[in-house]
């Protein structure tokens, strides 16, 4: 049905040398956060899309700006509640010693980004400063699960005909390593729109049909005249980081976020509308001595990503809230 890598063939972000992520999932909605840390620092830029984003500390990452290097991007559910828990981490990297050198101290920079997971369960649980801090502590350089943790714990897709004819979203990762240089991504998908095989176009996951057993196919049912649901504006939004161990500029960083958008585009159907928020943030931890220069970069990050936004609905699981709410997830569904 698809030409995804498998999870043992895709790699992920932590592939990138220099680059940790940790989950907080609470369990009682579902909600949560994910951090990518790069202890050490990290060249940093960011592109947004979507026309509802929900974001802390991106001004600083316009490649105008002063600072360089950020030490860590947190993601998280909660909608505009959610950007507390880069409080969290911000507390943590200070324990740690971890931020850029103020004379007087370590100053931790953590730019956040936020998607709306609040019709999923009850909106009253969302990511605190602890829920950061949390996911911060659980960080390493292991292979981050995917599909219904952190960021993405309580991340639908497909939702433009209502949330009762959408499927769960997730967290995803992918890696690309070109000549001895990798770049990889991390995707918390909670897109308005069907997310697609990257390679194929097919539909795998998003709005379902009437009866709720296939998939409706967003874009051909809205060429066909169905009309969408009336939409809440920022009530979707996919976040992603991309990085990268080869030695970047910032402005070169900027440039990486803005080509990822390119897989946005390649695996989600609609994307960028006035209802997400999509941000993607890039990361360059200057590791390895290589580059291959901005084209293949390029190239490797909207393929990192398009094939990061894929895992993210493959590897999600079903999910019933409390309230009655129930999304099939592709993990244990199949369309008829």
């Amino acid at each position: 049905m698809s030409s995804t890598p498998p999870a043992s063939d895709a790699g992920s972000i932590t592939r990138v040398a220099g680059i940790e992520v940790g989950h907080h999932t609470d369990s009682r909605r579902p909600t949560g956060c994910t951090v990518i840390l790069a202890r050490d620092g990290a060249v940093a830029g960011v592109d947004v899309r979507g026309a509802a984003p929900g974001t802390r500390e991106t001004d600083l990452l316009h490649p105008s700006n002063l600072v360089e290097k950020v030490h860590a991007i947190v993601l998280a559910g909660g909608s505009a509640w959610g950007l507390d828990a880069a409080t969290g981490a911000v507390r943590w990297l200070e324990e740690q010693g971890i931020g850029f050198d103020v004379a007087v101290g370590r100053l931790p920079l953590v730019p956040a980004a936020v998607l709306f997971d609040l019709l999923v369960g009850d909106m009253r649980i969302r990511p605190d400063a602890a829920a950061g801090y949390a996911a911060c502590q659980a960080a390493n350089r292991a292979d981050p699960a995917e599909g219904n943790v952190g960021a993405g714990a309580g991340a639908a897709v497909g939702k433009i005909f209502g949330i009762g004819h959408a499927m769960k979203g997730g967290v995803g990762t992918a890696s690309v390593t070109v000549a001895g240089v990798t770049v990889g991504a991390l995707v918390a998908c909670n897109a308005l729109g069907d997310v697609l095989n990257p390679d194929t176009a097919q539909v795998l996951a998003g709005a379902r049909t009437d009866d709720g057993h296939g998939l409706r196919d967003t874009r051909r049912a809205l060429l066909r005249g169905e009309p969408p649901q009336p939409l809440l504006a920022g009530t979707n939004t996919t976040l992603g980081v991309v990085a990268t161990d080869a030695r970047i500029t910032k402005v070169q960083a900027h440039r990486l976020a803005i080509a990822a958008h390119d897989g946005l585009a390649r695996s989600i159907n609609p994307v960028h509308t006035m209802s997400d928020g999509d941000t993607v943030f890039a990361l360059g931890t200057g590791c390895v001595e290589a580059h291959p220069g901005m084209m293949v970069l390029a190239t490797m990050a909207a393929e990192a990503t398009a094939r990061a936004t894929a895992r993210a609905v493959l590897a999600a699981r079903s999910v019933t809230t409390a309230e009655g709410l129930h999304l099939p997830g592709m993990a244990d569904w199949r369309p008829s």
